[in-house]
């Protein structure tokens, strides 16, 4: 299974960026996807996350609290892709981000693994 994040760029405070990232490869199933970043000098740490959702309800976010209320995470499972729209981007939100997704391969008893991509870049400039 790989990932590949894209969308990452430069951009002024205030604007706007969607990153994406799709899963190729063996998959059954995608499970939880989420967004980390890792700010220069600092650890990685989760940015959003998503659950699978049922057949009757979508899947659930969670948020770190700097970042409610101007990112939202999605997915579109017939495309194994999930995004994050970063809206009203601050200088703080500059990191590199990755994408992680929990992913069951062969079949419906298979619990998942654990995967990264590789990072994109975001760079917001006061």
């Amino acid at each position: 299974v790989q990932l590949q994040a894209s969308g990452g760029g430069l951009v002024q405070a205030g604007g706007s960026l969607r990153l994406s990232c799709k899963a190729s490869g063996s998959i059954f199933r995608l499970n939880a996807l989420g967004w980390y970043r890792q700010p220069p000098g600092k650890e990685r740490a989760l940015v959003a996350r998503i659950d699978s959702g049922t057949m009757i309800r979508p899947g659930s976010t969670d948020y770190a609290d700097s970042v409610k209320g101007r990112l939202t995470i999605s997915r579109d499972n017939a495309k194994n892709m999930w995004y994050l729209q970063m809206n009203r981007l601050k200088p703080e939100d500059t990191a590199v981000y990755y994408c992680n997704a929990d992913v069951s391969a062969s079949g419906p008893y298979d619990y998942g693994t654990d995967y990264w991509g590789k990072g994109t870049l975001v760079t917001v400039s006061s």
